[in-house]
């Protein structure tokens, strides 16, 4: 299916009262802020998170950040939150877009981080720009202990989670 990925400056939210509305929230801004006037096209827009007894970790604004959010997931738990927005194009260029939205959740269990190995993931700097410090594709694959749930949800795009929320892109009704 041809697709075109479109990157926006939408303004993304880091904390709130319900980290799943936080997620969806921040994937509406970004597929709003994607929109073009007058063109008819469907529209994704996704926000991951990763959140800890309630705490969001974003995106770590430098290695130290990095480093304290790993620390903290370490030897634990946590859930990876994705908000998906869908605008579809209304039947003429004047309508508003409709809006879908869903929700994916996954629980990732990390192992211990002894020194060794958080230094060693940090070294790589795929922490940046990714929510909860760690590519879970790349060297946090290391820091992995098991993953409950969809996993496309822990790499990129929730494809089950897309996929029910918009079934015509599959073919389906």
């Amino acid at each position: 299916m041809p697709f075109t990925v479109r990157a926006t400056d939408a303004e993304e939210l880091e904390q709130g009262a319900d980290p799943a509305q936080v997620a969806v929230e921040n994937a509406l801004r970004k597929a709003r802020a994607a929109r073009r006037p007058g063109v008819r096209e469907a529209i994704i827009g996704c926000d991951t998170i990763v959140v800890l007894d309630g705490v969001i970790y974003g995106k770590p604004a430098d290695a130290s950040a990095a480093r304290r959010t790993l620390q903290a997931l370490g030897g634990r738990t946590h859930e990876v939150i994705s908000g998906v927005a869908l605008l579809l194009a209304g039947k003429e260029d004047r309508q508003a877009a409709p809006e879908r939205t869903a929700v994916a959740r996954t629980a990732v269990t990390f192992r211990a981080l002894d020194e060794e190995l958080l230094e060693s993931n940090l070294a790589t700097e795929e922490w940046r720009g990714r929510s909860g410090g760690y590519a879970i594709q790349g060297a946090g694959s290391k820091l992995a202990l098991a993953v409950d749930g969809e996993e496309e949800n822990v790499v990129g795009l929730p494809l089950g989670t897309l996929r029910a929320l918009y079934p015509e892109l599959f073919g389906e009704r």
